[in-house]
Parts: structure tokens; C-alpha cells; sequence
């Protein structure tokens, strides 16, 4: 096979669609590394990499030789997540990260075609500032504040000189997807949550603050997008915005979310998923539902990550007031990706995929 696709953090929310997509189309070869193992490989040949370790990535050269298209989606967060996002170290350990794999494989793959590299909505400065709205590639941006994405991504630009491959950004909004024990997934917080509410014959009330307008991004349709950007000539040595085509507002999808996990939505109240699932009592409580369902889903730090920390974040726990998070996608549009997903529809999919992996408890 010509194409050879390397997914990077291929045990991640968006590495792990990506995986999965590439695994599913005949005409390439698929390597996919990470730390940890993916909850599934398909085809792909996987290889155990820690990203920090320059020696284990330069050990990887004559396996990744052939290597045409690589996807880096792989990610480094601090203990504390939010805060992290501002530290020097996590900063650094994400351009140390890229840089260890990307250095052999420059040296050794001859036929590099395309690097995919994934950034966000920190981009324009969203974890420190209202965003402008909508924010716009190469116009909203906010360089003046620290972050790997300007690390990598000079260094990315660095690389390319005199080189016939080409690069694409891709920008999401929050992603929802498949992947367990990730930084940022959602999914795995909300579902745990509720699992232990129902188990008290509770409902499931919107636990956060802040009527914010968002935009998500089905993790299948980042992957779409992935694989159209390493093929498209107007995808070349661009950056863009992904999201699912509409917005949505926590409360109103609320009912959608508690109807999936099969329970009845109760009236808003605020409460930090972290404090709530950081407890011992969480812990035990969800290894009982594990044995009684009989769910491969591992112990609750291990299948949550951060994600709680990141619940809170994304709920506005603690905040008043509303506001909007907005980005435009006009350019993806016009470069060529039409693609789009109903969010309330992607949350309903989503949780039945949890479901039926036995991954969360059945919805009945």
C-alpha cells in the first residue's frame, strides 16, 4: 500500500475516531502509538510510544520509513488540568512531545505527503477570555498568550521549508467521542455521573452555572475532516475551524442527555462533577455498578482521566451569567467540508455506543 497513515495519541478522544476511520478504509496501512492502548485497534499495527521519550521515538525510524501521512493528536496535560493550561511545563512538554516524533520521522520518510496537527479553541484565548464572536482563523488569534499550539506549530513551519509535504491545523471546538481515561471526553464524566445518580434512584439535574452558546464537535467528524485535509489541495498549509454545524445551549440538550442514560432530567442544580467523583465513595459505589452490570469499563480514575476537571470547565461550574463561544467555519466550507452533525442526535449516538462497548451501564 502506497498510503501510510500514523495516528498519533491514538488512544485520545479525537486519535481514537481516527484510528477507527483509517482502520476502516482498504486502500492505506494504519500505525497507531500511544502511551496506553486504545480500546480497540481494528487493523492498525500499534506500538506502545512515550512521546517524551526521544530515544523511544527515534527507535521508531525504520518502522515509520514508509510513513505518508501522519495525524498528531496526541496530548500532554498537568494533574491540574484547567490551571495547567498555562504552565510552562505542559507547555514544553507538548512541543518536546512533537518534536521527538517528528524529528526521525523528517529524517527517514522520503514519501511524507501530509501532517495533520490538531489545536482548539485556546487558540483565541478561550480558557483566559471571552472569545470574539465568531472567532475567525488568522484574525482572532491571541499569540500574545503562551501555548504549545505556537510552539508547534512554528515548529511544524520550520520544518516544512524546502520540503514537498504539506500541513493542515485543524481547530475544534469541544470534542465528544469514544475514547475512556482521556484529558477531555466528556462523555465518560457525564456518564459516570449519572450512573451513580440512577443507582440512588435520583434524577439528573444540569449540574453547572453559565447559560453559555457553544459548538461541538462529533469526534467521528473531526476524523472526516482529518482524512479530507490530508488529501485536499485547498486543505494545504491551512488552518481551520471544525465544529458540528449547529450550536447548542447545556440545559436545552439536557433532557436529550438524561433520556439516553435513561433517566428523567430534574431542575438545574450546581455541583462540581470533580469534587463529586474525586470521592472515595464514588469510587466504590462505581465499582459495584461495574461488577453488577458486568461492564468492561475500568475503575472510575482510570475510565474518567480528567474529564471531571474538565466537566466543570465546560459546564461553567460556579459561574454566572451567559455568553457565547462561537467560531465561524465559513472557510472550511468554502475549502471543500460540508459534513455535518446534529449535536443532540451525536449525544444520543455516543452514549448508545458506550452502552453497547459495555462501557456504561444499559439504558434501561
Amino acid at each position: 500500500m502506497s498510503k501510510h497513515v500514523l495516528v498519533a495519541g491514538a488512544s485520545g478522544v479525537v486519535g481514537f475516531s481516527a484510528l477507527r476511520l483509517f482502520s476502516s478504509t482498504a486502500d492505506c496501512k494504519i500505525t497507531a502509538i500511544s502511551r496506553k492502548a486504545p480500546l480497540e485497534t481494528g487493523r492498525a499495527r500499534y506500538l506502545s510510544v512515550d512521546l517524551a521519550d526521544a530515544s523511544a521515538c527515534a527507535a521508531l525510524a525504520n518502522d515509520l520509513s514508509d510513513v505518508t501521512h501522519l495525524v498528531y493528536a496526541a496530548l500532554h496535560e498537568e494533574p491540574t488540568l484547567v490551571a495547567g493550561w498555562l504552565e510552562a511545563n505542559q507547555i514544553e512538554t507538548n512541543a518536546t512531545m512533537l518534536r521527538n516524533l517528528f524529528e526521525p520521522i523528517a529524517a527517514r520518510a522520503r514519501n511524507l505527503e501530509h501532517v495533520t496537527l490538531l489545536q482548539g479553541t485556546k487558540a483565541y484565548g478561550a480558557h483566559v477570555q471571552p472569545i470574539e464572536i465568531p472567532a475567525r482563523e488568522d484574525r482572532s488569534e491571541l499569540r500574545a498568550q503562551a501555548n504549545f499550539y505556537w510552539l508547534q506549530e512554528n515548529y511544524l513551519r520550520k520544518k516544512q521549508r524546502g520540503e514537498s509535504w504539506s500541513w493542515t491545523i485543524l481547530r475544534p471546538q469541544i470534542v465528544f467521542g469514544g475514547a475512556i481515561g482521556a484529558a477531555m471526553n466528556l462523555l465518560p464524566a457525564i456518564g459516570a455521573w449519572a450512573a451513580l445518580r440512577k443507582e440512588q434512584g435520583l434524577g439528573l439535574p444540569f449540574p453547572g452555572g453559565a447559560n453559555t452558546v457553544l459548538e461541538a464537535v462529533d469526534a467521528d467528524l473531526l476524523a472526516q475532516a482529518i482524512a479530507w485535509a490530508g488529501e485536499a489541495p485547498a486543505a494545504r498549509n491551512q488552518i481551520f475551524n471544525v465544529t458540528n454545524g449547529d450550536v447548542f445551549v447545556w440545559r436545552n440538550v439536557w433532557p436529550a442527555i438524561a433520556d439516553a442514560l435513561g433517566l428523567k432530567p430534574a431542575a438545574p442544580a450546581p455541583e462540581s462533577l470533580a469534587n463529586t467523583l474525586g470521592k472515595e465513595d464514588a469510587t466504590i459505589a462505581w465499582d459495584t455498578i461495574r461488577t453488577r452490570h458486568g461492564l468492561r469499563a475500568p475503575a472510575l480514575r482510570e475510565f474518567l482521566g480528567r474529564s471531571d476537571q474538565y466537566a466543570d470547565f465546560c459546564f461553567g461550574y460556579g459561574l454566572e451569567g451567559s455568553g457565547a463561544a462561537i467560531v465561524s467555519t465559513i472557510k472550511l466550507r468554502r475549502a471543500g467540508f460540508h459534513d455535518v452533525v446534529d449535536t443532540e442526535e451525536m449525544f444520543r449516538r455516543w452514549f448508545k455506543w458506550f452502552q453497547e462497548n459495555h462501557l456504561l451501564p444499559s439504558r434501561n
